[in-house]
């Protein structure tokens, strides 16, 4: 083995990986029984996360960065003037056990630039997960990154093989993507989310009846879009995210700003690179979708198109909603207990458990750890130390925000003095 070429071939290939954020391991359940390599329990993987929030715990590579498409966003597009290089099957598996077996990984996320054509591409990226499962034991993670226009076939083999499958949906509108990619065909990113959510159904459905059943895609499927490439508003973002969860039961929908690969005139230009404050205000809504019962046109509408990057996507529809605020902590249920500003849904549990047992004051709600900068103005609770003020909206927003700068210049100062 060239161990040099094998070397640069991982340069060149990860860090091609490292603009696909869509590497969660969570989900799966993949246990060691035949005194194989590795393991994959419901706990998940134990991530580490880069300064920028992508996580590096997984071998994350490119099978190939060669492209047959030209596609405006990739760095991968075959205009564009890069290094090429392509794995073996065979290496990918060497490197995986290899590192694995060194500790510095738990697991694969494996995806690719299409070249031949997409069935090709996805062959041997099944290859590598299944010579892994069946030759080399290993039951650790695996996630295959789909290649769009695949066969049916061929995603239902994925399946038996990864723990979790995924099709970068890459612009959130079909307009975008005929914009920045007319080489490709929306359904070609839907036919294969649709295949994988039918076998979903169909596995799940047979494990019931027959316990012997395998397991199929057992971490699910998510997607991803690429945002601010082409001018979409968070609302155009959220609705489409929402569409893929309902449509096709994503485990989740990850987004991923803009960053500037190359000059193109379709693209904003190679200085404007989208600010993490927004990926983190959509991942925000994101998590009140799946977890806060908010429906997605109570955070974006045609009245409020974008987020606001001052504040929280909870705490700015609890400024636009007055009208259900102030919450009483002791005799609120769970839905209106969570759409209160600073209180999770950890929090909300304890407050519902604590109050079969007495009333809740101010103190009760400090010990429980909701964030009091945010929550006081929305609440009223068993206190007689504390009273609401009546206050309109524009005046708390500016409170806040003002707790939070002076919280933040004191965190900053306390750091400064530790190094002095």
């Amino acid at each position: 083995m060239n161990y040099q070429r094998i070397k640069e071939k991982l340069d060149i290939l990860a860090d091609a990986a490292k603009y696909d954020v869509s590497c969660s391991s969570s989900g799966s359940k993949r246990t060691n029984t035949k005194k194989g390599l590795g393991d994959s329990t419901s706990m998940g993987i134990c991530h580490s996360y880069t300064e920028d929030g992508r996580c590096i715990s997984l071998l994350k590579i490119l099978l190939t960065n060669y492209c047959i498409f030209d596609c405006a966003y990739c760095v991968t597009r075959k205009s564009n003037d890069i290094k090429r290089a392509a794995f073996k099957i065979q290496e990918v598996v060497d490197l995986t056990i290899n590192f694995y077996r060194r500790n510095y990984i738990e697991g694969l996320f494996l995806s690719s630039g299409i070249f031949k054509s997409p069935d090709y591409t996805m062959e041997r990226l099944i290859a590598v997960a299944k010579k892994l499962r069946t030759q080399e034991n290993f039951n650790g993670y695996i996630h295959l990154k789909s290649i769009p226009g695949a066969s049916d076939e061929l995603m239902h083999e994925a399946g038996l093989y990864a723990d979790r499958l995924s099709v970068n949906i890459e612009v959130p509108t079909i307009s975008g993507l005929k914009l920045l990619a007319p080489d490709k065909k929306h359904e070609d990113f839907t036919k294969p989310m649709r295949k994988v959510k039918q076998e979903l159904l169909r596995y799940a459905s047979e494990r019931k009846r027959i316990k012997s059943t395998p397991k199929y895609a057992p971490a699910g499927q998510s997607t991803q879009m690429i945002i601010g490439a082409t001018g979409e508003s968070d609302k155009d973002i959220m609705f489409s995210a929402t569409h893929y969860y309902q449509q096709y039961h994503m485990k989740r929908v990850y987004y991923s700003g803009y960053v500037p690969v190359a000059e193109d005139k379709r693209l904003p230009s190679m200085g404007s690179q989208v600010p993490l404050l927004r990926e983190n205000r959509l991942y925000q809504t994101d998590w009140l979708l799946r977890f806060y019962g908010f429906k997605v046109t109570e955070i974006v509408n045609d009245r409020h198109p974008n987020l606001d990057m001052e504040i929280d996507p909870k705490l700015s529809w609890a400024l636009r909603n007055m009208e259900y605020f102030p919450v009483d902590v002791n005799t609120a249920d769970k839905r209106m207990l969570a759409r209160i500003p600073g209180v999770g849904m950890g929090s909300v549990s304890k407050i519902i458990g604590a109050r079969r047992f007495r009333k809740l004051n101010w103190e009760h709600l400090k010990k429980i750890g909701i964030a009091l900068n945010r929550a006081q103005y929305f609440i009223v609770c068993d206190s007689r130390h504390w009273q609401r003020a009546n206050l309109d909206s524009l005046t708390i927003k500016g409170k806040i925000l003002q707790n939070s700068r002076s919280k933040f210049r004191t965190q900053h100062s306390n750091q400064l003095t530790l190094f002095n």
